[in-house]
């Protein structure tokens, strides 16, 4: 029986398009170093504003503009004949929660286009990923990396710089840089 691995879409396989579309409605040049925090919408103004972005974001779709991390599609290749995978990621957004239906079908769309290796009745939707059981867990967010988990690993992006070692230490979780290193952990440990 194949370990479960749960790994996350957006700044875990994919870099979404979301920056793209905020700088295309700011007319702004903004890119990812300019922030710390995951939330990155206060940029936009007060709420009629932010409204004003969320109908023109809910217009769009941020995958068309979404760019694969490094090495990531040789990889999950490579994990999937060992592993029974999971794509385990977030769609209700902030600021739009009763209309973030539109967003399960862009992430669908997308990991059907990138990925056909990977079986669409293992993806799950959810912001509550502390709820699942899994092997191996691979997240951006360490609140994410909660639940029952084995292998904890952080996948490292500019919203996660402030966790330090011993916040990681705490909640038993590795940090990575990228998907050459989780080939390294997971298919040598596998």
């Amino acid at each position: 029986m194949k370990k479960k691995l749960l790994i996350d879409l957006d700044y875990v396989i994919c870099y979404p398009g979301f920056l793209t579309l905020v700088n295309k409605f700011l007319k702004t040049n903004y890119k990812e170093e300019d922030f710390t925090d995951y939330i990155i919408d206060d940029i936009i103004g007060p709420q009629e504003k932010k409204e004003e972005f969320y109908k023109f974001y809910l217009k769009h779709n941020g995958y068309d503009d979404a760019i694969l991390m490094d090495d990531v599609k040789e990889v999950l290749q490579k994990l999937s004949e060992e592993y029974d995978i999971y794509i385990c990621t977030a769609c209700v957004m902030f600021g739009i929660e009763l209309r973030s239906g539109k967003l399960y079908m862009d992430k669908f769309n997308y990991l059907i286009k990138e990925f056909p290796f990977l079986d669409p009745r293992k993806f799950i939707f959810t912001n509550s990923k502390n709820l699942f059981d899994a092997d191996v867990q691979i997240d951006d967010r360490i609140h994410n990396l909660q639940g029952n988990v084995k292998l904890k690993l952080l996948y490292d992006a500019y919203h996660n710089q402030d966790v330090d070692e011993d916040t990681l230490n705490k909640f038993n979780v590795r940090r990575v840089k990228g998907w050459r290193e989780i080939e390294k952990i997971l298919l040598t440990n596998a």
